[in-house]
């Protein structure tokens, strides 16, 4: 764990898994998206969310420098507008992360296991004072009691209600509660939720 303070990241960083978030949440302040590895094929959701967020700010991509990063990052290219991704690449460094019982098939640390001082000069060029709403995700208080009070979830219509609200913000019909919840987050301040479904901020509709 570095002294410095973390730095803080305007832009939402793009990683394969969980412990690639953990390890990078160690140095920077920003938005950490993970692709749940190939998981990202498969889920629309994720997807849109993804083409959402590039929409609205730059996406930092950083894979592992293997065969499954290299893929997934080809597959971000493609969803993508070029111009919307900043590709960070970690090096190539032999071994094995303490979590894993053996290496990798390509035999190389991954993002989870890099030196903090590298990943924090890697991102450091991309640090910003900004207080661009997409860096205040934390203080968001959007809830689960929300989403139960404004019908969205609970109820025999919270999944039509769901797919309305989705759609609305651009986002895929068939997300799950918590989904949606993740990714509204992301996208709106909580007074723009509260405007979507109707409400002010003491509860009148």
């Amino acid at each position: 764990m570095l002294n410095q303070e973390k730095l803080r990241i305007p832009y939402p960083i793009v990683v394969e898994g969980k412990y690639d978030k953990i390890r990078l949440s160690n140095i920077v302040e920003a938005h950490i998206v993970t692709t749940d590895g190939f998981g990202l094929f498969r889920r629309e959701e994720k997807r849109a969310l993804l083409r959402r967020l590039a929409a609205a700010s730059p996406l930092i991509v950083l894979t592992d420098s293997d065969g499954g990063g290299t893929v997934i990052r080809s597959h971000l290219t493609g969803m993508v507008p070029k111009d919307r991704l900043i590709q960070l690449y970690i090096p190539q460094i032999k071994g094995k992360e303490k979590r894993k019982a053996a290496p990798s098939a390509a035999g190389t640390l991954g993002v989870e296991g890099m030196d903090d001082a590298l990943l924090y000069n890697l991102l450091k060029p991309y640090a910003s004072d900004t207080t661009d709403p997409l860096t205040r995700a934390k203080e968001n208080p959007l809830s689960k009691v929300d989403f139960f009070r404004d019908g969205l979830s609970g109820g025999a219509n919270s999944a039509v209600r769901r797919d309305e609200l989705a759609q609305s913000v651009g986002l895929p019909a068939g997300m799950t509660a918590n989904a949606l919840l993740e990714a509204l987050r992301l996208l709106l301040t909580y007074e723009e939720y509260l405007a979507l479904v109707g409400r002010d901020n003491d509860g009148n509709t």
